[in-house]
């Protein structure tokens, strides 16, 4: 019998925090506010982008706004998507994700990454060329420094000597890890170092990623038996209509990709390839689902299904969005779907 992706099926939250209209205090408490409910609501975490110097990413600090989550939550577990350690300090990282972790009582999970828009790194002096090596040492200085005891390092961008870590992350050994990659060349390496994964595109290039994922584990004898996430991004917005859904969603895409487009435009950039340029085109490529609560039930699942994922990363607040939308969403999710499938 072939194997459903979807049964034990998880759903979590995924924000860039991109600016909506509203004062941005104002932003901040309704996120809060939606969180809160996504914590009732059984979702199992909400992760959160790190963006600089743009409209598109309105929480540049991510765990800062991530303890203000776990403050008001108690089951629904936070984290950066990604933290971009090509601009901190591995330790001051290290100290971050402590102090996280421990404020949340073991609720973290933890997305690292090199960033994938060169002008952002830019701004912090840090060159598209160097951004992976130094990447690359800042996450390996983080996973050492996870062992605990005395640190020391020595590396073309970083160099620590016998440095007492008196810090440590609340779960043992560390939170779960996770990366953004839509290639099958960095799913394997998370796959054999541990690692969960997060893909965003049509099902068919995620199924490549996902593919090369379960092929790399099934080949590594030393990894953990805990199932993993494979995680797929989507907008989503239910309403009682399709057509109630469309007018919704379309205005706030419009809005969410004008941000997106704001680095690139002031730089005079073009913008990713596989970018949908309009809300049709966005639903056409499968990264919008909207609708009504049977036909985006059919449509998530089938796109699991296809993509081999087996955790529905939810972008509920996107554009302009209103707030009430957002939660009817989440609360249809729930209702609608979650309990449906006997989501986990």
């Amino acid at each position: 019998m072939k194997k459903s992706f979807t049964s034990g099926l998880t759903f979590g939250i995924f924000d860039h925090l991109d600016e909506n209209g509203d004062d941005i205090a104002q932003q901040y408490a309704d996120r809060l506010s939606l969180a809160e409910a996504c914590d009732g609501y059984g979702f199992y975490a909400y992760h959160l982008a790190e963006h600089h110097c743009t409209p598109h990413g309105r929480g540049p600090s991510p765990n800062l706004f991530l303890a203000s989550v776990a403050q008001r939550t108690r089951r629904l577990r936070v984290g950066p998507m990604v933290m971009l350690l090509a601009l901190y300090h591995p330790l001051r990282a290290f100290e971050e994700i402590c102090m996280l972790d421990q404020l949340s009582g073991g609720r973290l999970e933890l997305g690292i990454g090199r960033g994938s828009a060169p002008t952002e790194l830019g701004y912090f002096g840090v060159a598209v060329e160097a951004a992976p090596e130094q990447y690359a040492e800042a996450s390996e200085i983080l996973i050492n420094a996870m062992k605990g005891g005395t640190l020391s390092y020595q590396g073309r961008h970083f160099e620590l000597k016998d440095v007492p870590l008196t810090l440590r992350p609340h779960q043992y050994p560390h939170p779960p890890t996770w990366i953004a990659t839509n290639r099958p060349e960095p799913a394997s390496w998370a796959a054999e170092n541990g690692a969960n994964i997060a893909c965003v595109g049509p099902c068919t290039s995620v199924r490549s990623v996902t593919d090369a994922f379960r092929a790399a584990r099934m080949h590594d004898a030393d990894v953990s038996h805990q199932a993993p996430f494979l995680g797929l991004l989507r907008m989503v917005v239910i309403e009682r209509s399709e057509t109630d859904a469309y007018l919704l969603a379309a205005p706030a895409y419009e809005r969410w990709l004008k941000s997106f487009k704001f680095l690139y435009e002031l730089n005079a950039i073009p913008t990713p390839p596989n970018l949908p340029l309009d809300f049709d085109a966005a639903i056409e490529s499968e990264l919008c689902v909207v609708g009504t609560a049977a036909s985006v039930r059919q449509a998530l699942l089938d796109q699991l299904e296809e993509a081999g994922a087996n955790y529905l990363l939810c972008q509920l607040a996107f554009g302009d969005l209103p707030l009430d939308a957002s939660l009817y969403t989440a609360s249809t999710i729930r209702s609608e779907i979650m309990a449906r499938v006997g989501a986990s």
